[in-house]
């Protein structure tokens, strides 16, 4: 039988939450996006037989609508459905994950294509570093918090 947790324990627990709850939550739904892109690109790989860039275009817009509800809803927890706000987030989230399409794709295409390392392999290897830099730029760019 588990026992319950003290005052002090859950104080702890707590405060780490707080500390790294937005890292915590962007790992979740980094890992939810990233089901959402490694599903659809398997389905149209390898149900659908589609050529390894279209297919990876294809998961990569599906999976860029979920990332932006989910970073802007619990992540990042912008407020604001004002049209300019959300024109501008949204305009800055594309840019930045087309810039990591770009980087994905070229790998994707490098690997698979031109040295014929697994496909599946590298598609997981690519998102570990999407990943990295699309927190880096919501972060730091799309999101940021602005000063009071």
């Amino acid at each position: 039988m588990a026992a319950a947790l003290s005052i002090s324990e859950m104080e702890t627990i707590k405060r780490l939450w707080n500390k790294y709850k937005e890292i915590l939550l962007y790992l979740v739904f980094g890992g939810v996006t990233t089901l959402v892109n490694y599903g659809v690109y398997v389905i149209c790989g390898h149900v659908f037989h589609m050529d390894v860039v279209p297919a990876n275009i294809i998961a990569w817009v599906l999976a860029v609508i979920v990332a932006y509800v989910t970073n802007k809803l619990w992540v990042f927890e912008s407020k604001s459905w004002k049209f300019k706000v959300v024109g501008k987030e949204f305009g800055e989230f594309v840019l930045a994950r087309l810039a990591t399409l770009v980087i994905e794709t070229i790998l994707l295409w490098i690997f698979v294509d031109k040295l014929h390392v697994n496909d599946l392999i590298m598609k997981i290897i690519t998102n570990v570093i999407v990943v990295i830099l699309n927190y880096i730029f919501s972060k730091f760019i799309i999101f940021k918090k602005k000063a009071n």
